[in-house]
Formats: structure tokens, C-alpha cells, sequence
């Protein structure tokens, strides 16, 4: 798993090239999860990825929403379960629960 420095700085460099960014946190989790709470993943319009939410079940579900939240600029909070059925779609059939918050971080240049 990156390190969350690594993470960061990273998006601190896409944006310096002037590329819109999203960053997903990993900000609850219940029984048994991939990726502890405060795992991170940083995504950038152009689909350039670095880190990890879950280790691979839920990351495309992630990925589609940043794009998303890039466009549109408004974060969002992603639930995950094994009662939900998009997780069983994407992967997390763990027996836990995980929330992902994902933001757009900076200003559009």
C-alpha cells in the first residue's frame, strides 16, 4: 500500500501540471475490510491512479465515481456492503462494510 505522503504529493504534482484530481478516503469501515480507514487513493482526469481503497474489489466503482466528482465538483460518500448489491457487482463479498469519501481537491485552472 502507498504511503499517504506519497499519495498526496503525487496529486500535488498532477495538479501542478494543471490536471483535475480527485482523492478517495477510506472513512469507516465495519467487520471484516480490505483496507483500514484512512487508506487513500488519488485519481486524475485523465485516469492516472495511485493507492488504494480496498485492494482491487471496489476500485473501479471508486475510479468512475471520481470521474464524476471531477466533472461536477461535488463529493460524494460510497457505501459498500455485502446487503448492498452494486458490492456484490464490484467485488466486496468480505462479510464487511466500507465508506469511502471522495472529493475533487483544488481549483480548476
Amino acid at each position: 500500500m502507498q504511503k499517504i505522503d506519497e499519495i498526496l504529493s503525487q496529486a500535488y504534482l498532477w495538479r501542478k501540471e494543471k490536471k483535475s484530481v480527485a482523492i478517495a478516503t477510506v472513512v469507516s469501515t465495519w467487520g471484516s475490510s480490505p483496507r483500514p480507514v484512512g487508506s487513500q487513493m488519488v485519481v486524475s482526469e485523465k485516469l492516472e491512479i495511485l493507492g488504494s481503497v480496498s485492494g482491487g474489489c471496489i476500485e473501479s466503482s471508486v475510479i468512475a465515481e471520481a470521474q464524476e466528482i471531477i466533472k461536477t465538483g461535488k463529493p460524494k460518500l460510497l457505501k459498500f456492503g455485502v446487503s448492498n448489491s452494486e458490492a456484490w457487482e464490484v467485488g466486496l463479498t468480505c462479510g464487511g462494510k466500507v465508506e469511502v469519501y471522495v472529493e475533487k481537491i483544488g481549483e480548476n485552472d
